[in-house]
């Protein structure tokens, strides 16, 4: 236990290193090039009428900070992970060589994941820019090619938990584990759905950074404590990149996250969830409404505010949806929301994390 400590606590430093070392060449790309929306605001709202408010509070937050700035945070990654394998021919006994995380039994699926949501992000986030081909538009790539994109990486790795793993049942805190047999494979994709719509997190400058560090710093003690000492090296690997690309993201933001940064953690986070539950009798997937309640709060919020509109005339529960925003319009002042959301973050995950030991 005290060795895998060090190698997490080494893997993450090192990640960060790398991120930010990284971020001056991804800073002069994204300006040189200016990468960034040509008009603020959103074309539309949540079932519909138009985001006057958001775009109003919005006016001056979009155009002129690039987008992309996720990139920081899996290019920290993979540059750690060449410098590893360079200790490795190198100097074979040394720590750094022993700080590589990628094995089969654990993080080839989360890596994978992680790798195709960062390049379809990229895509759409690109796309958002400059614009081009038959489903390029001003607004990305359309809502109904990432959904699907998402889904069928969805139904692929939990095709290969059900087939290969033997995985067909959940746990529920360690207490009993409900069955699920093929369908499995849908309440896999349903939680990915779930979590990658989450997303929308990212609206306000250093919340989704932040929200996503204790995330993945919960998912990094969860894994150590049920002895997956490489998923905990994966997670704390994304801190240190969150905690690089937070260093640069905070107010005033030098870029923003966007979906090349969400679209690889939420995959990431999906994969790791269900990584360390039944397949090791382990807690994961039950402790993810907990250690990311935030994010069920934020996608639970415009839940909401759809049917809201939907069902009572176009009436809404909240200003503006998610929640964040709804702050946002209520009058507080945007530093306030991050930082109340990141102590709520890190109650979240210590309580997360305090389960797992209980369980």
């Amino acid at each position: 236990m005290h060795y895998a400590i060090i190698k997490i606590l080494a893997i993450s430093a090192l990640t960060f290193t790398a991120a930010m070392a990284v971020t001056p060449f991804v800073t002069h790309f994204l300006y040189k090039h200016k990468m960034w929306k040509k008009k603020a605001g959103k074309g539309g709202g949540y079932g519909g009428g138009g985001t006057p408010l958001f775009n109003e509070l919005h006016k001056d937050a979009d155009t002129g900070t690039p987008r992309m700035g996720g990139a920081v945070i899996w290019l920290g990654l993979l540059i750690a992970l060449g410098a590893i394998v360079l200790g490795q021919f190198l100097a074979p006994q040394s720590l750094l060589a022993d700080l590589n995380f990628i094995s089969r039994a654990q993080t080839w699926i989360p890596m994978t994941a992680f790798i195709v949501g960062a390049l379809v992000g990229f895509i759409d986030d690109y796309s958002i820019v400059k614009g081009s081909g038959t489903h390029f538009a001003d607004a990305g790539l359309s809502l109904r090619l990432r959904l699907g994109i998402v889904l069928t990486l969805a139904a692929g790795i939990g095709w290969w938990f059900y087939a290969k793993l033997g995985v067909s049942a959940i746990s529920f805190f360690g207490i009993t584990t409900i069955p699920l047999g093929v369908g499995f494979i849908l309440f896999f994709m349903a939680v990915v759905a779930a979590v990658y719509a989450s997303g929308v997190i990212d609206g306000i400058d250093g919340l989704s950074g932040g929200v996503f560090l204790f995330i993945f710093a919960a998912y990094t003690g969860v894994a150590l404590i049920q002895g997956q000492t490489d998923i905990a090296m994966f997670c704390a690997a994304i801190v240190g990149g969150l905690l690089a690309f937070l260093w640069f993201n905070i107010p005033p933001a030098r870029f923003y996250m966007t979906e090349t940064g969400i679209m690889a953690l939420t995959l990431a986070l999906a994969t790791v969830a269900f990584l360390t539950d039944n397949l090791v009798g382990g807690v994961g997937v039950s402790l993810l409404p907990i250690i990311g309640g935030l994010l069920v709060i934020t996608v639970a919020s415009n839940i909401i505010q759809v049917l809201s509109k939907k069902l009572r005339n176009g009436k809404k529960v909240f200003l503006i949806a998610p929640l964040h925003h709804h702050f946002e319009a209520l009058g507080w002042p945007r530093p306030k929301i991050v930082m109340r959301y990141w102590i709520v973050g890190f109650v979240l995950a210590s309580l997360g994390i305090l389960v797992a030991l209980l369980v």
